[in-house]
């Protein structure tokens, strides 16, 4: 692109103070950045603690770990780390390590908001089809387009108030998380024990809690030949849900003729995935695969309480002693092994008592979840309209 086209490069929306100033110019971001090879810096014992220096890489996962080194540690951020295989992005400021090799170092030059220089790389869209190193062969060449010193700063500052904003709601989130996570260890009995530390007041004169086999607790149902009812799927982190909403291949097509048809109420688990506490209590009608079990609560059972006490770690260590398998990939929970597993578990108004709380808390979860999305949702527009379309080369 020529300069003079350049120069009139101009995002949607722009500060009151530069509306009359001359548009972004595009620059290679070998102009803007310098980089530095990881090798000073890699971790040398993976076996990871949980406090310690971040081990870092630049995919999803970010923090893979902690390490007790007190050498190799990078300390002049911010940077942003950049996987030279996949040219996934992290901007990091907070001195860490790195686990590979294939990790770029990058910094700003001269009086460059590298913060914003961050930004605009994730919005580049790159395509890294072959497995090769891009930074220095190809991704350094790409341009973005910059501003002057000052309209830095002020977006700079606007983003980064933002991000404070987005770090602060996932801060709380995570705090909701943790809080209900150790409420449920407090809420139910742990391996052995027919008393749970905790009881709400009305309760805490209240008999030990009976411990009976799951078998009375559940039938097994095997309802089948419901071809015209939608697929579900059980996932870790929002339940049974329609498997449309997964985005997987269309299942149009299958022969649903032994697919289990479960209603309201029912308890669904994944027979291979118990141990990790793999199961929902589903709110929808529709059919699972036959890898599923489905039980059904019987009476004077609160299926709600017992899709919470599923997930704790106690009832998870009886799920993977009851499993049989040669080795972990081949574990499996029949019903038959299921319904003599003794659990212990309170009177129906108990029970419901202490689901309300969960299920309370799980839609305080919810609602941060949401607006933690909003915020994210709402950045990305903003930085839409606050940088211009991209320059790739």
């Amino acid at each position: 692109m020529k300069d003079r086209k350049v120069s009139q490069i101009l995002p949607k929306l722009r500060f009151p103070e530069f509306r009359d100033e001359p548009g972004w110019k595009a620059k290679h971001l070998f102009d803007l950045l310098d980089y530095e090879q990881p090798t000073p810096y890699l971790v040398r014992d993976i076996r990871y603690q949980n406090v310690g220096t971040p081990v870092l890489t630049a995919n999803k996962r970010f923090i893979i770990g902690y390490t007790s080194e007190s050498t190799g540690i990078y300390q002049n951020v911010p940077v942003i780390i950049f996987d030279d295989f996949t040219t996934d992005i992290k901007y990091v400021n907070f001195p860490f390590k790195v686990k590979s090799s294939a990790i770029k170092i990058l910094s700003s030059l001269r009086e460059i908001e590298l913060k914003l220089v961050y930004e605009l790389m994730s919005q580049i869209k790159f395509d890294p089809a072959q497995h090769k190193r891009y930074y220095i062969s190809e991704y350094q060449y790409l341009k973005i387009p910059f501003p002057e010193p000052d309209e830095q700063q002020k977006i700079a500052d606007c983003i980064g108030s933002l991000d404070d904003m987005i770090v602060s709601s996932e801060q709380k989130l995570e705090a909701l998380r943790l809080h209900k996570q150790g409420l449920m260890q407090q809420l139910f009995p742990q391996l052995g024990e027919n008393r749970p530390r905790l009881r709400f007041p009305e309760f805490r004169n209240s008999n030990d809690w009976p411990i009976k086999p799951l078998g009375e607790i559940f039938d097994e149902i095997n309802e089948t030949g419901f071809p015209g009812l939608s697929l579900l799927s059980v996932t870790g982190q929002y339940g049974v849900i329609f498997q449309k909403d997964l985005n997987r291949r269309t299942t149009a097509n299958l022969n649903k003729g032994k697919y289990l048809r479960v209603i309201p109420g029912d308890i669904v688990y994944d027979t291979m995935r118990m141990w990790e506490g793999r199961s929902a209590r589903t709110s929808l009608e529709g059919l699972v695969s036959p890898a599923y079990t489905v039980c059904r609560p019987k009476t004077e059972t609160d299926g709600f309480f017992f899709a919470y006490y599923f997930k704790t770690s106690a009832m998870i260590d009886q799920f993977r002693k009851y499993s049989q398998g040669l080795v972990k990939d081949t574990l499996s929970l029949k019903y038959y092994a299921f319904s003599q597993i003794p659990a212990a578990f309170p009177s129906l108004i108990e029970q419901q008592k202490i689901a309300n709380c969960l299920g309370s808390l799980d839609d305080l979860i919810a609602t941060s979840e949401q607006k933690l999305e909003a915020l994210k949702q709402y950045k990305q527009g903003l930085m839409q309209n606050l940088f211009p379309n991209l320059v790739k080369k």
